[in-house]
């Protein structure tokens, strides 16, 4: 049975106005690093929020570990852990007093579940007596990983644990995340970064509270469908308009230093290209066939449900 089910999952806010998760449903399976993958608003924390049961949704059920989350919260609190997306550690205490507070709520010590935070704590033990607040933000993430670990919790709930933290920073919380799984926690993260994606067994890709795809982040890109081309040229607006406006072109957005392009005739993409050359005649204009990533596949998602409810 698989530790996290959702069921057509509805929740709105404004008195029903905003439609935050639009009839959502997946299954988390034990042991398994699980990512929700999306911008801010999507959905995600307000998923978590009802899966660690903070609120409750409108319609639609979801079990923790097997438990209601809308009539066992009690047992589910007692075998999960939640690291939400702002620090929510008290800022006054130390590091070493926030970790024994939270040790004390589950009603447990340091001591007792030291093996399973070792590798995190030794890290910000040298900051032990500083004041949580005036942490950096890679070792306010820590202790929060720390905190929601200290009761030994089945299933780990961590919302955007690596948003406003240096590229260091992000690579060693994800390589603790690995750690973390090989132990046997299942883990449920959710990230706007969309090359975190790769690092999880199976993503879900959300936007506006819907669900666009679930499946391995190979899966995902395998998925893509068409043939995809960067291209630029000296006034690389200039052609992004062109580009964009042209019948022939299914997709064109920008990619860093390049556009990444997509099109109708995709048995025939090279001359097609050769052809709107011809027409705009762009400046030092480059071309080459690359392979998808998770942020085109997302980008190309979006856009099928843009188009689909035009």
């Amino acid at each position: 049975m698989a530790d996290v089910v959702l069921e057509h999952i509805v929740k709105t806010y404004a008195k029903g106005e905003v439609k935050a998760v639009n009839d959502i449903s997946f299954a988390v399976e034990k042991g398994e690093l699980f990512g929700l993958i999306g911008p801010d608003g999507a959905g995600k924390t307000s998923i978590f929020r009802m899966l660690t049961t903070v609120s409750i949704p409108d319609s639609g059920n979801a079990k923790v570990m097997g438990f209601d989350i809308a009539t066992e919260s009690r047992e589910i609190r007692k075998r999960v852990g939640y690291m939400p997306g702002r620090f929510s550690l008290y800022q006054d205490l130390t590091v070493e007093e926030n970790l024994t507070f939270f040790a004390t709520v589950f009603n447990t010590t340091i001591e007792e579940n030291y093996d399973l935070i070792k590798d995190i704590y030794d890290q910000i033990r040298p900051f032990s007596r500083r004041p949580a607040g005036k942490l950096s933000g890679g070792m306010k993430q820590k202790l929060a990983l720390c905190c929601a670990l200290i009761h030994k919790p089945e299933v780990l709930f961590l919302d955007e644990p690596t948003t406003g933290v240096d590229v260091v920073s992000r690579k060693e919380f994800w390589e603790m995340l690995k750690r973390l799984k090989a132990l046997g926690i299942t883990i449920l993260v959710s990230t706007p970064y969309m090359d975190e994606a790769s690092m999880c067994d199976r993503i879900a890709l959300i936007q506006k509270g819907n669900i666009m795809s679930i499946n391995t982040p190979q899966g995902i890109i395998d998925g893509f469908g068409l043939s995809l081309y960067a291209v630029k040229a000296r006034d690389i607006y200039g052609l992004l308009k062109s580009f964009r406006t042209d019948s022939a072109v299914n997709s064109c957005y920008a990619f860093g230093e390049y556009l990444h392009l997509t099109l109708h005739d995709d048995a025939n993409g090279e001359k097609v290209i050769q052809d709107l050359v011809a027409k705009y005649k762009p400046e030092e204009f480059e071309m080459k066939r690359i392979t998808p990533t998770i942020e085109d596949s997302f980008i190309s998602l979006m856009n099928e449900s843009e188009k689909a409810t035009v």
